[in-house]
């Protein structure tokens, strides 16, 4: 998968998260919400952060879990437009962030904050977990 995250960072914070037996998930890829109970997908959209896989996953090997980082420092995919400094982030895609607006902090969908001032299609380092 294209733009995984690369972890700058360790989180400390884990969870396991239910996934579909049938799909493979590749180590580092940000992870969306995607139904109840506790189910992650790969991101896709402009979803809700359900962590970034901390091991990989095999297609059709019969694990229906999977351990997802929900904090650390990871350098992470612009999708298009620039971001400044200190700008609170959001999912907007496969492995892509954009910047966050007021509506994301009332829905959860924020997932962190930069921590350099990022163009368009940059790799940057994203504070995951932290809105300070």
């Amino acid at each position: 998968m294209a733009n995984e995250a690369v972890c700058i960072e360790t989180p400390t914070i884990f969870e396991r998260k239910t996934v579909a037996d049938g799909g493979a998930i590749p180590l580092h890829t940000v992870m969306q919400l995607s139904s109840d109970p506790n189910t992650v997908t790969a991101s896709s959209g402009v979803d809700i952060f359900g962590g970034i896989t901390w091991e990989e996953k095999t297609a059709s090997d019969g694990l229906t879990e999977i351990v997802v980082a929900m904090n650390g420092t990871w350098d992470l995919t612009v999708a298009s437009a620039g971001i400044t400094l200190g700008g609170m982030v959001r999912l907007s895609g496969a492995n892509l962030i954009r910047q966050a607006v007021a509506g994301d902090l009332l829905d959860g969908s924020i997932i962190g904050k930069l921590h350099e001032t990022a163009v368009g299609s940059e790799v940057v380092r994203v504070k995951v977990g932290s809105l300070v």
